[in-house]
């Protein structure tokens, strides 16, 4: 059928299409027509196209017009002796797949709102394949999903040349339906599990979706059954997997095991490390599953060492996980490069929340307190304002480590027994050590780091001190907090001055006058 040039001609002339085929059958091969819009490289015509397809075959599967079960090769059953009706089952199925497909590879298309018409219309067709299945039932209450169709959606939003971040998004919304979560991380584990058969060096495009997918993915806390189907069933059976809590747990452990199994850039690294702890492991049938994947990011140094040591202090706190070497490391990240990096706020809320046990050993407080000391004799006063009431917190939790700040027998120690190389904080010797570096922090250029590190020569309060409104200061707002605070009168002298020349000035004074 000839059809009117431009956008407004294909919309007509696909309009003329659709009547015919959904009129007879005999126009049944309007169909390739409809599908060669499909090809177009208009961009309007291309959405006029997918619509076109979705009211056709939308139709069509309501109508049960598309073969059910098995489907043949389309060339075995034309040449056969079959019926006619089969006949064009078989050869409508096939139109179907093909314009799935295709629909598939609009998902890379250089526009947006071409993809995200592409990606609704495959929902669309998951939805009715679902109430329609186009596979035989095994059983009476057989529940069907049409994984295939699925997987195709699923492997355009993989994408290893495109980035689909914007486009995840709006599939996101589908993932509020119990069913389709269900289904996305079985189809996730599946496709992270051969791509590295498909694709030997794979990209870094593909990791980002991947991610991106994964960490959209977020299951109930509570332990319920699951009815919410984007799929409508008359009667959701207790027999189904997909409506069990725990069978999700399992789904969503196996797909996130599948993604971490692979070496992944270090960028992801961090990017998975700092979600573990609070959208990974409280959703795993089994945590401790993890500990590989945190044990190695740990040794990796740096950032991941420390987001790893929050996913391990979980598994140790709420699974029972026994890691001899976790203050160690913690430990061992302390240097003088700390203060300057970008996550420091992070490195100190998170050390916080791992000294904030009062059952810890003393020699293991005193250790931390004394390596932070002596790392705040070079820090800048932001992070000064950070370290002191740390360090005086860790006093107040563990009344034993106060030693290091009054020693009621002996002399003055002439040197310090503290080593500050020594990488296991039970070898330190900082139990037999002071605080000197407080002291000396007295005498800080700076008054308010002065007037921190005099809290030490008072009693120490019971109440600790909050140092969460501290972690993200700045220099910039330290110099600004200075500022608001205006001028104020500097003493030069101990005896203010009575006259430009004192006395003398006086007795001028009092000569002129009376002259």
């Amino acid at each position: 059928m000839e059809r009117e040039p431009g956008p407004e001609g294909a919309r007509r002339a696909l309009g003329r299409w659709l009547e015919a085929v959904l009129a007879s059958r005999g126009q049944a091969n309007a169909v390739f027509d409809i599908l060669a819009v499909l090809q177009s490289e208009d961009q309007e015509e291309i959405q006029e196209a997918v619509r076109t397809c979705s009211r056709l075959f939308g139709a069509l599967l309501e109508r049960g017009e598309l073969f059910v079960g098995q489907l043949p090769s389309e060339e075995t059953v034309m040449a056969g002796s079959r019926g006619a009706m089969r006949k064009y089952q078989v050869w409508m199925r096939h139109r179907y797949h093909s314009c799935c497909n295709r629909l598939g590879e609009l998902l890379a298309h250089s526009s947006f709102q071409v993809k995200e018409l592409a990606l609704s219309t495959l929902m669309k067709f998951v939805q009715l394949e679902g109430t329609h299945p186009l596979e035989k039932p095994r059983w009476e209450g057989n529940y069907l999903f049409p994984r295939k169709l699925f997987k195709v959606v699923l492997g355009g939003l993989l994408s290893p040349e495109e980035d689909h971040s914007l486009l995840l998004s709006r599939f996101r919304e589908y993932l509020e339906y119990d069913d389709i979560r269900y289904h996305t991380m079985q189809a996730a584990a599946d496709a992270l599990a051969r791509v590295a058969d498909r694709h030997p060096e794979v990209s870094l495009t593909f990791w980002n979706n991947a991610f991106t997918l994964l960490s959209a993915v977020s299951l109930p806390r509570q332990e319920r059954n699951l009815s919410n189907f984007y799929v409508p069933r008359s009667g959701p059976s207790d027999k189904w997997k997909v409506t069990h809590l725990r069978e999700h747990r399992k789904a969503f452990q196996a797909m996130w095991l599948s993604f971490l199994k692979h070496k992944l850039p270090l960028s992801l690294y961090k990017k998975v490390l700092v979600i573990t702890h609070d959208a990974i492991l409280p959703h795993m049938a089994q945590p401790t599953l993890l500990i590989d994947f945190l044990s190695s990011a740990c040794d990796l140094g740096g950032a991941v060492s420390l987001l790893a040591l929050n996913g391990l202090f979980v598994l140790m706190h709420k699974h029972n996980l026994e890691y001899p070497d976790f203050y160690r490391k913690l430990y061992g990240l302390l240097d003088p490069s700390v203060f300057h990096v970008k996550y420091r706020a992070r490195f100190f809320h998170l050390a916080d929340l791992f000294l904030s046990s009062s059952h810890l050993p003393a020699y293991l407080v005193a250790a931390f307190a004394k390596r932070l000391a002596r790392l705040a004799l070079t820090a800048p006063p932001e992070a000064l304002l950070v370290v002191l009431p740390f360090i005086c917190n860790l006093l107040r939790r563990h009344p034993a480590c106060r030693v290091l700040v009054h020693r009621p027998q002996g002399p003055e120690l002439d040197a310090d027994p503290y080593d500050p190389a020594e990488e296991d904080p039970a070898k330190s010797r900082a139990l037999e050590s002071c605080l000197w570096e407080l002291q000396a922090l007295q005498r800080h250029y700076h008054p308010e780091v002065s007037k921190a590190a005099s809290v030490i020569n008072q009693v120490l309060s019971v109440p600790e001190v909050s140092i969460a409104p501290l972690l993200e200061l700045t220099a910039y707002e330290l110099f600004e907090q200075d500022l608001k605070k205006g001028p104020r009168p500097v003493p030069l002298e101990f005896v203010p001055a009575q006259g430009l020349l004192g006395r003398q000035d006086d007795l001028c004074t009092q000569h002129f006058t009376l002259s």
